[in-house]
């Protein structure tokens, strides 16, 4: 691994470190388990659920990237891209 490898990755686990620290004190303070930061990066803090699952994961009509199932950012909508390659 490279230098420059190392210090990406290292760079981005300080990001995602901070960005998690930003959305738990944000949720204590609202005292709310889900919301975003700044109005832009989604944080959801509750239990995941079946529910949630599949509309996260498996929504051909949902986003490309709704927001992530538990934990801070997004996830990837699987059934919205197959629909868009056209295989759903």
């Amino acid at each position: 691994m490279t230098d420059a490898t190392r210090s990406a990755r290292r760079a981005y686990r300080e990001v995602w470190i901070a960005l998690t620290a930003a959305a738990l004190l944000d949720a204590a303070l609202h005292r709310r388990p889900h919301g975003k930061l700044l109005g832009v990066v989604p944080y959801d803090f509750r239990l995941p659920s079946l529910d949630r699952l599949g509309g996260r994961l498996w929504n051909p009509d949902g986003p490309l990237l709704p927001s992530s199932l538990f934990g801070v950012g997004w996830t990837l909508n699987v059934g919205r891209l197959a629909r868009l390659a056209h295989l759903a």
